[in-house]
């Protein structure tokens, strides 16, 4: 097995984890300035937005669900496995992320609509491109419903 070591840290983000409005949001992602100097962020300023994986470090182990629930609770939505929603009491606990990248300041990067908290451990930065992104995709209604006020 091998060891992840987070490569930095959310700063000014949300104090707690919400279920709506990320989109707005503003947060800094701080690079480790003891693992990386500017060259490891060197041409992410090219890139509109960013993939971010991080840790929900905030779920106890025991809040973990390996099974079948409604999503947010909702009776109204189906019963679904936890790999097939997002949620943040996942078996490893990780988060990806799709959010704006406004600025770069240093090892500091300034986002937007990074669901994560003040103090999430950022596992990988990536930059967005279109063409990791599979077309024809499709999702149940349920799922829609759910993403309506998220971001």
């Amino acid at each position: 097995m091998i060891s992840i070591d987070p490569l930095g840290v959310v700063i000014g983000s949300r104090g707690e984890a919400t279920d709506d409005h990320w989109g707005d949001v503003a947060a800094i992602i701080r690079l480790d300035g003891e693992r990386f100097d500017a060259g490891a962020v060197a041409g992410l300023e090219a890139f509109s937005h960013l993939c971010v994986v991080f840790q929900f470090h905030l779920v106890d182990e025991s809040a973990v669900v390996t099974g079948a629930r409604h999503p947010r609770g909702n009776p109204a939505w189906p019963k679904v496995g936890m790999f097939a929603q997002r949620a943040k009491m996942r078996p490893n606990r990780l988060g990806v992320s799709n959010c704006a990248l406004v600025a770069i300041d240093g090892l500091d990067l300034h986002v937007r609509g990074l669901d994560a908290v003040d103090g999430t451990p950022i596992l990988d930065v990536k930059p967005f491109m279109v063409e990791f992104e599979p077309t024809g995709t499709h999702q149940p209604v349920w799922a829609t419903e759910l993403m309506e006020g998220y971001y």
